[in-house]
């Protein structure tokens, strides 16, 4: 009998590495440094609006929040935003692009694990090169078979991915931290979603649970998501 399962998607930020983390400790900085300007509450509302509006511009990543920072400094301050204020938004910014990669428990031991089993795909948005940087550091990046640095993720995203890199999205599963991009296109399109909650989730991510979907899973860390694909390799 076929295997029910032969590829597997992986998402990276905050799936395999720590990420968002590093977003918060730049807002809170940035909170700071306008603080005579304007309530962080307040702040955090409108840096977040700008980011909702800016994806289409600029996707999702780093430099689009650095820009999203900005826009939103000049329009907290009536465009009064000193100079120094901007160079240290940019600076936030870098030190974010040079940030060290952090593995997130069981990561390595499950990537490795399933890639003996299963063709393994990166599946990721967000500034190439940086995503490219996070891979290279992260020691992951020879156990994959593919990587897929995105623009976004859409039903669409899923199914040519699993087309091209395995056996079609009905014999695939993605895995990761965000209701919205990792588990509700995948499941639309046929696959596995399984949801791996992590602390920090940035709200544009967040979606409501299909609970009732018979391919929808959720496990609470990585190591556990090894056991789920065996036991749906067991069931056939």
């Amino acid at each position: 009998m076929a295997s029910p399962l032969t590829t597997i998607g992986f998402d990276a930020d905050d799936t395999l590495w720590q990420n968002e983390q590093f977003f918060r400790m730049t807002q809170a900085r940035f909170a700071d440094l306008l603080a005579e300007y304007v309530a962080p509450e307040h702040l955090h509302a409108r840096l977040l609006e700008a980011e909702r509006r800016n994806l289409g511009h600029y996707g999702f990543g780093i430099k689009g929040f650095m820009l999203s920072m900005i826009e939103t400094a000049i329009e907290v301050t009536e465009k009064q935003v000193p100079a120094s204020v901007i160079a240290e938004i940019l600076a936030a910014g870098q030190e974010m692009l040079s940030h060290p990669i952090h593995l997130l428990p069981h990561a390595e031991d499950a990537v490795r694990a399933l890639s003996e089993s299963h063709r393994i795909v990166l599946i990721t948005k967000g500034d190439l090169l940086d995503q490219e940087r996070k891979l290279a550091q992260s020691g992951l990046g020879e156990m994959f078979d593919a990587v897929e640095i995105v623009s976004d993720k859409r039903a669409t995203t899923y199914h040519a991915i699993f087309a091209r890199h395995g056996d079609g999205a009905e014999r695939a599963m993605m895995i990761g931290n965000s209701m919205k991009s990792d588990v509700l296109p995948a499941l639309e399109v046929g696959a596995w979603g399984v949801f791996v909650p992590h602390g920090l989730t940035w709200e544009l991510e967040h979606a409501s649970a299909p609970e009732d979907h018979p391919r929808y899973a959720e496990r609470s860390d990585l190591g556990a998501v090894v056991d789920l694909v065996r036991e749906i390799e067991t069931q056939g």
